[in-house]
């Protein structure tokens, strides 16, 4: 039987949203909803979050997780990515006598994504032969083709000269990272070096309406209104 582990990156001092992770989102702390999700998928043998925030830590053990060991200092600064975080957690478990044939890695800040996403992205981890990780990704709005750089003045300069006069049905689809999961097979994570690769990836699709990337003011607005469309109808 697959047995897998969902972890949590929840670095305290968020600086673009303060305490992003436990700010309160539609009546609950962020960090709620992806944990009840994770909960309700039915499918981690355990849920870890990874702090380095006593604050983070208690909020969390307030909803119901307890948070077994705390994320290390050098492992908690602006600059650290995120596959060496992954591995310190599943190495920390393997030396308690817990092996994990998956690590998924959950965003503290993906409300919107569901259960069922979770679970038909571990449908297609399986279908996908088990071996290559699965990425959450969304569709780009327009085509990249058609992106531009803008210098302090305001001049634009178009990334692939001439491509505006493609039409875009003729470009074909892009997609982006949702920022929501990743699911790894185990041995990736515990072989990993750096940041990893972004090569090699198998991409399970969100709709736009539940791939809210949230970065700043702007983006919590937008999937606080998008969740409360979903839940209750209100505008």
């Amino acid at each position: 039987m697959t047995k897998r582990i969902a972890i949590i990156p929840a670095r305290g001092g968020s600086k673009r949203i303060p305490n992003k992770n436990i700010r309160e989102f539609c009546g609950k702390p962020m960090i709620a909803y992806i944990l009840q999700t994770a909960r309700d998928s039915g499918l981690f043998d355990a849920i870890h979050v990874s702090t380095d925030s006593a604050a983070i830590r208690e909020a969390v053990e307030r909803l119901g997780f307890h948070v077994g060991f705390m994320r290390p200092k050098e492992l908690a600064d602006d600059h650290t990515p995120i596959m060496p975080v992954l591995r310190f957690v599943a190495e920390t478990y393997a030396s308690r006598g817990q092996r994990f044939d998956q690590v998924w890695l959950l965003m503290a800040c993906a409300p919107l994504v569901s259960a069922s996403d979770l679970r038909q992205a571990a449908h297609l981890f399986e279908q996908a032969g088990a071996e290559s990780p699965v990425l959450s990704v969304s569709e780009y709005p327009v085509p990249i083709e058609w992106a531009f750089t803008r210098a302090p003045d305001g001049q634009m300069t178009p990334v692939q000269p001439g491509m505006f006069a493609v039409r875009s049905q003729d470009l074909g689809k892009k997609y982006f990272d949702a920022g929501a999961f990743v699911a790894f097979p185990a041995q990736v994570v515990e072989r990993s070096e750096g940041a990893g690769t972004d090569m090699g990836l198998v991409g399970y699709v969100l709709p736009k309406e539940r791939a809210v990337d949230i970065d700043d003011e702007a983006d919590w607005a937008l999937a606080e209104a998008l969740y409360r469309i979903r839940m209750t109808g209100e505008k």
